[in-house]
């Protein structure tokens, strides 16, 4: 028998059987879990079983390795206090199918629960989330093994004028050792570098450019699969918001 509770985040959820829905979480111990959640239609559950949604999980199996059963018990309001916010929803419905797609299952991934716990936490901030979107699709790729390295080029050793990303190693390129090869390269918004480093028109769609080429190439590639359909509904619609 497998017994566990953990805090975690509902990243999906599909009816099963007339009451009941298999609902798939982000904890911060366990990793990616999915469950069957008896009584998930009622009023005091369904609400919550949205994407995002923050809960303590009752996670239960008889088997390790088969699916198992869970009781949730809600934290705070969870992303209804998005609902007025159609673009910061498409954000949320992004970040969720991303982990999804890209964690594997029951492997404990506490990196990914931070930045998903971070982006959360700034997707009432219409000004700021974008970027801190793009820093959440960072951490993942660290916390999966296929961390930018953006501490100094990768040509020369420089720490300062870094504004490339090589797509072959993920290593910061200098304005000056990256000029010949700049068509070949990834731009390097000035965002990812410190929270200092401001954010201009343009540096968000660079971002996700920059995280969206290396969650393609090195995670759902490898998995055959294309990146999540939400994620690129998302950035069709900050394209359309003018907050790319």
């Amino acid at each position: 028998m497998t017994e566990w509770e953990d805090d975690a985040f509902i990243l999906s959820a599909r009816a099963y059987g007339e009451t009941g829905a298999i609902v798939e979480f982000l904890t911060e111990n366990h990793g990616r879990h999915a469950a069957h959640v008896a009584g998930a239609a009622s009023r005091r559950i369904k609400p919550f079983l949205q994407a995002g949604a923050r809960v303590v999980v009752m996670y239960r199996a008889r088997v390790a390795d088969q699916l198992g059963s869970a009781t949730l018990e809600p934290i705070g309001e969870g992303p209804s206090a998005l609902f007025d916010d159609p673009l910061a929803l498409a954000g949320l419905s992004s970040a969720a199918s991303v982990v999804a797609g890209a964690l594997p299952e029951r492997q404990v991934h506490s990196g990914a629960y931070r930045a998903f716990e971070a982006l959360v936490a700034c997707l009432s901030l219409t000004e700021i989330w974008p970027a801190v979107y793009v820093r959440f699709e960072a951490g993942l790729l660290d916390d999966l093994g296929f961390g930018l390295d953006l501490s100094r080029c990768a040509a020369t050793g420089e720490l300062d004028d870094l504004v490339y990303v090589s797509p072959r190693t993920g290593r910061a390129v200098s304005r000056a050792a990256g000029e010949p090869y700049r068509d070949k390269l990834l731009a390097l918004p000035p965002f990812m570098l410190s929270a200092q480093g401001g954010l201009e028109a343009g540096d968000v769609g660079a971002g996700l450019a920059l995280t969206g080429y290396f969650l393609e190439h090195h995670i759902f590639a490898a998995l055959n699969r294309p990146l999540p359909t939400p994620r690129t509904r998302m950035i069709e619609r900050l394209r359309e918001a003018g907050a790319l």
